[in-house]
């Protein structure tokens, strides 16, 4: 399917979109403590895990708070428990140019009794996908400042310095990067160059997999983000939308969507022809995910008017790859055909000059 883009709103309706988006942000505290913690992955650990008012680890997480108010990114927020102050959860938002764009990607956290001496536990919301080496599909997360993968001294959890902002930070730097193919770590170990392709189409199938994240997500947010969920996406419909199409058509590098460098340094992602190889496997399922995609960002509010009409002028006008598949198949010739074609050639050659009529007088193939 290619798509051009919709027309991009008026320069007066972008800045209003724009303001409306940080008033969301704003409206939404960066930090909060809030009351339920029923779907909190940690929050069955019973009453015996609470930190005690007395403990060291307390005095540890008060402190984790007034940092995490104070110094949170724009870009991740969090939310902890005024009953159990051993819980917190976080969303980070996906980074421009890479294939996490625009995603909310959760962790909850779970601090223990002996707290800040071993690091807090942390489950990846990962809704059964597998987007990254790093975040395990049964919510693994696998980080050196954790202790859940080996790293040098200063890479580990640290009980006298190490905090959770920086465990955040570095989840959304070092995991969800630019090329997540390369997190692990015997890919391009025998030089990178190698694995260029391969990193390509594992950012392919990330970008997929975002998506389906974020479809579950609008279906069933997490607890204390529903709102934020909604917003957010409502907010970041049509950037999303224009990633996907820029994908499918191959004017950027899946990945490089609101990168200064948009097509991996291959042409202007202005350009009107096709400049990146994007493979059929992808398009097929982007174009399954792009129409659900806009049902749901429409049910959140957003405005994808534009994005709806151009599907549909789409599907009027471009035959779909079922039809064009079955044309192309009815090109072939058929089997009566082609025995016809070899016994008339074989007939000729015997010398039976009459050729067509002798094969049908035959009685061999039908008039």
């Amino acid at each position: 399917m290619s798509m051009a883009l919709p027309a991009k709103p008026t320069r007066g309706t972008t800045h209003n979109s724009e303001i409306e988006g940080k008033l969301n942000t704003l409206s939404f505290k960066r930090f909060d403590v809030v009351s339920d913690d029923s779907d909190h992955c940690y929050s069955k650990n019973g009453p015996d895990c609470i930190i005690k008012t007395a403990s060291k680890a307390h005095k540890k997480i008060m402190k984790e708070w007034r940092i995490l108010e104070k110094h949170l990114p724009d870009s991740i927020f969090v939310r902890v428990y005024e009953n159990r102050m051993d819980l917190l959860r976080a969303v980070i938002v996906g980074a421009a140019g890479t294939p996490y764009d625009n995603g909310l990607y959760f962790f909850d956290f779970y601090f223990p009794p002996d707290y800040p001496t071993r690091p807090p536990h942390v489950y990846y919301h990962s809704r059964g996908l597998k987007l990254n080496p790093n975040l395990y599909s049964d919510g693994r997360v696998c980080l050196s400042l954790l202790n859940t993968w080996p790293g040098k001294k200063f890479e580990v959890w640290n009980p006298n310095e190490s905090t959770v902002l920086q465990i955040l930070v570095s989840i959304q730097a070092l995991v969800l990067n630019e090329k997540p193919y390369f997190n692990e770590p015997s890919h391009g170990i025998f030089g990178r160059a190698i694995w260029e392709n391969r990193s390509k189409a594992y950012n392919e199938d990330v970008f997929l997999l975002s998506c389906k994240t974020m479809l579950l997500l609008l279906r069933r947010p997490p607890k204390n983000f529903e709102v934020f969920v909604r917003n957010h996406f409502r907010d970041r419909a049509d950037s999303i939308l224009r990633a996907c199409i820029a994908y499918m058509d191959g004017s950027v590098r899946v990945g490089y969507h609101g990168n200064n460098n948009e097509n991996d340094g291959s042409s202007s992602s202005s350009s009107s022809s096709s400049s990146v190889e994007v493979s059929e496997k992808f398009k097929a399922s982007m174009e399954k995910l792009y129409s659900e995609l806009l049902v749901a960002f429409q049910k959140s509010g957003a405005s994808v008017g534009n994005f709806v009409e151009r599907l549909n002028v789409e599907k009027k006008t471009t035959p779909s790859r079922f039809q064009l598949v079955v044309k192309k198949k009815n090109n072939k010739p058929g089997i009566s055909k082609k025995v016809f074609t070899k016994l008339k050639k074989v007939l000729t050659f015997l010398g039976f000059g009459k050729g067509i009529a002798d094969v049908r007088s035959s009685g061999m193939v039908g008039t």
